[in-house]
């Protein structure tokens, strides 16, 4: 029995040292991975550029249940050379305009992708009603921000945006992002032309995609269905375990990412990271995405031209579920 026992010990002496030992190991590599991390995230911290988004107001909404963000995308060409401009199909001329309106919204309920089309006529503080994409170009992120306040009764907590250049670089980085499509687009005015089914599209190939608007038959409202669609899949292919396991690969992507997004002053690599992670929760099923209710796409407007109209009782219901954080039933949701 002694002997057994002894035995016994005697083997399980060398186990115990092996276990301690790979538990060593183990706990090494976590702490060079943490430290890996670490430098990563202080080096992501320190590419995060800011910008002055939100300023207090008389009649400012109060905060609501859960997070939004607003994130746009401009669409100047005031650092474009004349060959970037042609090779992207966007004229010239400096004027900043807002190209791509989105609020993303997570909490208890959510997470929720929601489109505000670009011709949105709405009231420009200080400005009389007029298009939503205006208020960039006339006080930059602080009266587009409190145009989108109004608009929609939602206090925005971070800003995030991006403009041509960079979102071509971000495209680009990743090799690419695969897109299907169900029929051919062409649009000579944005230059798309492309064939139907899976495709991987370039980043000039992907702007193009995002800008065609005239030869869609729903105009910009097919438009900002495919600003979604991209804007997800670029999220998903880059946090995907084929790029994120690829140095060669995610590092280029995050520092043309971080490059090429500007937020608020509040807002931290951090913040871009658990926005990122939440879109992706949208490609696996989680959450929706839709567009403002529109009562007239086409409405004509003296002064204005065209804008689009919304319906006032889809989007009140619409804005007052993201400001409640409950589940959005107000509108479809595709």
């Amino acid at each position: 029995m002694y002997g057994e026992s002894s035995t016994l010990h005697r083997a399980g002496g060398p186990r115990r040292r092996w276990r301690r030992v790979t538990l060593l190991v183990l706990l090494v590599l976590l702490l060079a991975c943490a430290a890996g991390l670490s430098a990563t995230y202080g080096w992501a911290e320190g590419q995060v550029r800011h910008t002055e988004a939100f300023a207090d107001y008389p009649g400012r909404p109060s905060p609501g249940r859960g997070t939004n963000w607003l994130i746009i995308g401009t669409d100047t060409r005031a650092d474009l050379s004349h060959r970037q401009r042609e090779q992207l199909h966007v004229g010239g001329g400096g004027r900043r305009n807002t190209d791509t309106v989105m609020v993303l919204h997570y909490g208890a309920a959510g997470p929720y992708l929601v489109s505000i089309p670009r011709d949105s006529y709405v009231t420009v503080p200080g400005h009389g009603r007029g298009k939503i994409n205006s208020a960039y170009a006339r006080g930059g992120p602080k009266l587009l921000t409190r145009t989108v306040e109004g608009a929609t009764g939602l206090r925005l907590d971070h800003y995030a945006e991006i403009d041509f250049l960079g979102f071509t670089s971000v495209v680009e980085a990743l090799g690419g992002v695969r897109i299907c499509l169900g029929k051919p687009l062409r649009d000579s005015k944005s230059g798309a032309d492309l064939h139907a089914g899976c495709q991987t599209l370039d980043g000039r190939q992907a702007l193009a995609f995002v800008r065609a608007r005239y030869s869609d038959p729903a105009g910009d409202l097919g438009r900002v269905t495919r600003q979604r669609r991209l804007l997800s899949a670029l999220v998903e292919e880059g946090t995907a375990p084929a790029a994120v396991g690829n140095p060669f690969r995610f590092f280029p992507f995050v520092g043309s990412a971080l490059d090429a997004v500007t937020v608020d002053k509040g807002s931290s690599a951090l913040s871009l990271t658990r926005m990122g992670w939440k879109i992706r929760r949208l490609t696996e099923g989680d959450g929706g995405t839709t567009t403002v209710p529109v009562a007239n796409p086409g409405l004509s407007v003296p002064g204005a031209g065209s804008v689009v109209a919304w319906e006032p009782s889809g989007s009140r219901s619409l804005f007052h579920q993201l400001r409640q954080d409950v589940p959005i039933t107000a509108t479809p949701v595709k």
